[in-house]
């Protein structure tokens, strides 16, 4: 059964201005598309909806009566051969392709800016085959998250990835992103765990990545290539990943620190000890107090697997944790319940306050000055109510920091948002910062990608030459094959 997808704010059916102006499709490419049998589908209703992703800045445009765009139509393949009847179409009469899964996405990579085909690969959710003795699950870019576990959960299987956006991320998203699950200190995130891919690239070639055995030597990891592509590249239309035994022992625990530097060196420390809880969030004052209504900054972890190894986790856990306050585990239950809550974004915005959450990536020896220089800087802006932050994902070298800010502009929101964006990620450049962890880069960050990238950034640009010359994959993605927002 699949899961439906939902947006945070319903589109009034009323007249609407769109915010990106695009293009009339072509009259030849729609005939294409009706003679190769390809479903589309035209009407107002469709093309209003798969105008816009879950980008939090879209909301505001809703609200003030915008659409965010509007393809000139929606394609439903329903197999790989539909997605390359479309691409080489597409490609042929030089029209523009915004491949959409669960458009869960909340930095805009699945609004069709230009206009052209938003190609909605939901109608591609098959769960191909399961190996069950190399323990690998080969599904469809389009399959939901929960119709994938549920499927393995009867196997007494898991792939482990559990984003927030889980109950509306299709598997191609996750790839398509380089997303990360809130289980990923155990299981890793997407890009640890796929194996290999079968892409439709723009002129209609269906290439396969991978998928040979669980590592090989054989030139450049072509798979990595199209993980985090954004669909700039190419479409992902399916996908091997690994699997791992459903968990039969989990352990619990919380804490609280003085500080936040202090609860940050001690996930390093745990970390470098070697163990790798599935679970070791750590919130800041403002975040505990919101998230748990208790004072200091709160420590959550939970860890699962085989009894032996799980129990020798949680010791390594305690004993780093010694200058903290032991607390009740029911705060973890808390975090438990709410989750997967994608709900308070549309309220909000409706009001006229400007929220949203930016996740970057940074190694331990730098984690605090970035933690300390986008807290100031968002604090910073005029027009700033609240600035916080909580530590998500840890590693060997580094970690994931998740800041929230809140606004109440007085003018224009557009230009708050942006500004805020703008100090956060000047600043964790600067300071040795990863500009995203796990969201991808979409629209909204996309001015930011050649600063990021620095001299690699012009091999991106040649490899986006060479897979679709003529700019029809996701325009403007990436800062890649159109201009950035």
């Amino acid at each position: 059964m699949t899961t439906p997808i939902t947006m945070p704010i319903d589109i009034p059916d009323t007249p609407l201005a769109t915010h990106f102006a695009g293009t009339e499709l072509p009259a030849a490419l729609l005939f294409d598309l009706t003679e190769s049998s390809v479903p589309f589908d035209t009407t107002e209703t469709a093309r209003r909806e798969h105008g816009r992703d879950w980008w939090p800045l879209s909301i505001g445009w809703i609200v003030n009566g915008e659409i965010p765009s509007l393809p000139g139509a929606v394609v439903r393949p329903r197999n790989v051969d539909d997605v390359v009847t479309v691409l080489r179409s597409a490609t042929r009469h030089r029209v523009a392709v915004t491949p959409q899964g669960g458009r869960s996405g909340v930095v805009g990579g699945a609004i069709p800016q230009t206009g052209g085909l938003a190609l909605d690969l939901t109608g591609l959710r098959r769960i191909v085959h399961v190996d069950d003795v190399s323990m690998t699950v080969t599904v469809e870019a389009g399959c939901l998250g929960p119709d994938l576990e549920n499927h393995l959960n009867d196997l007494g299987l898991t792939v482990g990835h559990f984003p927030q956006s889980f109950d509306l991320a299709t598997v191609g998203g996750w790839l398509a992103c380089r997303g990360a699950g809130q289980y990923s200190n155990r299981y890793g995130k997407i890009e640890d765990i796929v194996r290999g891919l079968t892409v439709v690239l723009a002129d209609g070639r269906v290439i396969t990545t991978g998928g040979r055995g669980p590592r090989q030597a054989v030139g450049p990891d072509l798979t990595q290539l199209f993980v985090g592509s954004e669909g700039t590249l190419g479409v992902i239309v399916s996908a091997t990943l690994a699997c791992r035994r459903l968990a039969k022992f989990e352990a619990r625990a919380a804490y609280s620190f003085e500080s936040f530097a202090e609860g940050l060196a001690a996930c390093r420390r745990i970390l470098q000890r070697g163990a790798s809880p599935a679970v070791l969030r750590l919130y800041d004052e403002a975040e505990t107090q919101r998230n748990f209504e208790i004072s200091g900054n709160a420590l959550i972890v939970i860890d699962e697997g085989d009894r032996r190894l799980v129990e020798a986790t949680m010791k390594i856990v305690d004993k780093e944790c010694r200058s903290a306050k032991e607390r009740d585990k029911k705060l973890v239950n808390k975090w438990l319940g709410h989750r997967n809550d994608v709900g308070a974004l549309g309220p909000l915005w409706q009001r006229g306050i400007v929220v949203d959450t930016i996740e970057i990536a940074g190694p331990w020896s730098t984690l605090d000055t970035i933690h300390d220089a986008v807290t100031s800087a968002l604090r910073e802006l005029p027009e700033t109510v609240m600035a916080s932050v909580h530590q998500s994902h840890a590693y060997l070298d580094g970690a994931c920091l998740y800041f929230t800010f809140v606004g109440r502009p007085t003018t224009n929101p557009d230009e708050y948002y942006r500004r805020a964006w703008d100090v956060a990620s000047t600043s964790v450049l600067a300071n040795g910062g990863a500009l995203s962890h796990h969201h991808g880069i979409g629209r909204n960050r996309a001015r930011f990608t050649r600063d990021a990238l620095g001299s690699s950034f012009d091999v991106l640009v040649s490899l986006k030459e060479l897979f679709d010359p003529h700019h029809i994959m996701n325009p403007g993605v990436l800062a890649l094959g159109g201009d950035a927002w």
